[in-house]
């Protein structure tokens, strides 16, 4: 069962031409639409299904600055701001509040990692505070468990995944832009070694500028142009309950389930670090890669073999401009949930909190989470196809950091000084020989 995204109005004609075109209604694509309708571009939104449908409306709806790898601390700022701005600055209800977001850990290990993250984010300015068991409880009440210590950042908020990407999408409507779903983006179309615009299932647009912000797909349709991208795809579960007594107005994260109060009353549920790693063609392709950030994580993995291996973003297929792609085959990416994880996930959260023993499971689903090999996305121009940019593998942080995103997305594509360093965001990296970092705070 998917997550009830509110819907948007799907625009009828396919211009001939557009400013910039972006790949891809999800809350990267749409933060940048945004954006660059405030510069006064003329902007098309392609989407292949429908608008926030895959993990823009899937994710915890955590917006957090805490344990952020420290290269993404600005964006992460710059996005909180933006963040406590959007509900005036698109005149909709994005659910965002600025509650606080929780860490809380019975392990030393936690502790001390999330110590040594607070002397290097104090340098960046973020506000945080360590925590020791008693001061935990108090900040818990009701939770049963026993703690060592945490941290706790006042700053952080939440939002509704549900609401916020659409919210964008009616904003970017009401100034002139243009979102076409149910319309794949079959392949770019590069004349003279540079972007001339893009070819659709419905036909083709001019543009001198294409943002590819297509999330998990993003990575079949550069390779579709030998345009090296490092990106791979776990499968994360997760669920949201009925409405219930209010343990929390926030939301925390213990070592084996997170949870964020909604604004019907009810609770987002995940199953902290779990996901399940799923065979692919092009998963095998990249292995080495991915392999110390496989080495960090393989204790909270499962494997399997899923659809996504012959229809998936990471299935290996050929197409031309003329015949049906890949993605229209699969209009919004929609695996099922791990039954297991389900019912881990509510077992974990009644131990932590009996009081909400008596809720019931209002909606599940699965979603799969794109990943670079150090956990940073890539917010970047191409620099061997001039008027190509990316806007992909957020690494399951995409939602907190899609307003900023957006905003250097907007930046890049049209010149103008960026509000913070691209430089840890830039696609070189991909095909420099960098040698990638273990991915740091998640």
């Amino acid at each position: 069962m998917m997550p009830a995204v509110r819907a948007v109005e799907t625009g009828k004609v396919l211009p001939d031409r557009s400013d910039v075109v972006i790949v891809g209604a999800g809350i990267a694509g749409m933060a940048a639409a945004w954006h660059l309708r405030k510069r006064g571009l003329t902007v098309t939104v392609l989407e292949k299904g429908r608008v926030g449908a895959e993990q823009s409306s899937r994710n915890w709806g955590w917006c957090r600055q805490q344990n952020r790898n420290p290269k993404e601390l600005p964006l992460a700022r710059l996005s909180l701001r933006l963040w406590g701005e959007m509900n005036a600055d698109l005149g909709e209800e994005t659910g965002f509040r600025r509650t606080g977001l929780l860490y809380a850990s019975a392990n030393a290990s936690d502790v001390a990692q999330w110590e040594a993250w607070g002397r290097i984010a104090r340098d960046y300015g973020v506000e945080t505070y360590m925590l020791n068991g008693r001061e935990l409880s108090e900040r818990l009440p009701g939770n049963q468990r026993r703690w060592l210590g945490g941290v706790w950042s006042p700053h952080d908020g939440r939002a509704e995944p549900e609401l916020a990407t659409s919210a964008m999408a009616r904003a970017v409507q009401r100034t002139g832009g243009v979102i076409v779903q149910d319309c794949a983006v079959r392949e770019l179309d590069i004349a003279g070694g540079r972007i001339a615009g893009v070819v659709t299932e419905r036909g083709r647009i001019s543009s001198e500028a294409v943002l590819v912000a297509g999330g998990a797909w993003s990575g079949m349709l550069l390779r579709h142009h030998g345009v090296k991208i490092l990106q791979a795809s776990v499968k994360s579960t997760c669920f949201y309950t009925e409405p219930g007594p209010e343990v929390l107005d926030g939301a925390v994260s213990m070592e084996t389930v997170a949870l964020r109060r909604r604004l019907d009353g009810g609770y987002t549920v995940g199953v902290s670090g779990r996901a399940q790693l799923q065979a692919s063609p092009w998963g095998a392709l990249q292995a080495a890669a991915f392999w110390d950030t496989f080495l960090i994580r393989r204790k909270k993995l499962s494997y399997g073999i899923g659809s996504q291996f012959f229809n998936g973003p990471e299935s290996l297929h050929r197409w031309t401009g003329d015949h049906v792609s890949p993605f229209e085959r699969v209009r919004i990416l929609d695996p099922a949930p791990d039954q297991g994880l389900l019912r881990r996930g509510m077992a974990d959260l009644t131990t932590a909190y009996p009081q909400l023993a008596n809720l019931r499971m209002a909606c599940a689903w699965g979603g799969m989470v794109d990943n670079t090999p150090d956990a940073i996305p890539v917010i970047s121009g191409v620099d061997h196809v001039p008027g190509l940019f990316i806007s992909t593998g957020f690494s399951a942080h995409g939602f907190g950091i899609g307003p900023g995103a957006g905003v250097l997305a907007a930046e890049l594509v049209t010149g103008a000084p960026t509000s913070v360093d691209p430089t840890p965001f830039r696609y070189s990296r991909m095909i420099d020989g960098t040698k990638f970092a273990k991915p740091g705070m998640l």
